[in-house]
């Protein structure tokens, strides 16, 4: 199953649990029972995702994920692989895109790709990335 598709799954489950609109004061604050089966059957993006490492197809550990980039329509665009540095420290960032990983007994691979390549690649800065915008105190009525 490649990283993509599994993404597309969590996003097609918390889409299906926002479909019924809340209304304020008629529902308690919980999930439905179908909510909590969708939520279980997915995965936790801090426990599972960040942080673990990516191999190539020789077993290779070349990176770290460490983080994951949202499109604006909410769809999964890239991984940011740290390869190189110790502690985050002189690393370097590229993105890769989701559908270019895979995940394969667990871990998550890269194709054809080696430390040495990813270091050849241009870093990615997130100061290039537009930020959206910052939430906001709703003012009482």
């Amino acid at each position: 199953m490649t990283l993509g598709k599994l993404f597309v799954v969590v996003a097609v489950a918390a889409t299906s649990m926002s479909a019924h609109a809340q209304v304020a004061g008629t529902q308690p604050l919980s999930v439905t029972v179908e909510q909590s089966n969708a939520l279980l059957s997915g995965w936790s993006v801090k426990k599972s995702i960040l942080g673990k490492a990516v191999y190539n197809d020789q077993n290779e550990k070349i990176g770290t994920v460490r983080d994951l980039v949202v499109a604006p329509d909410g769809s999964l665009s890239a991984a940011i692989v740290s390869a190189g540095g110790f502690l985050g420290v002189a690393s370097h960032d590229v993105a890769v895109p989701i559908a270019a990983l895979d995940l394969r007994g667990g871990n998550f691979y890269l194709a054809g790709a080696t430390r040495n390549a990813l270091k050849a690649t241009p870093q990615f800065q997130y100061n290039k990335v537009q930020a959206p915008p910052k939430p906001k105190k709703v003012a009482d009525q």
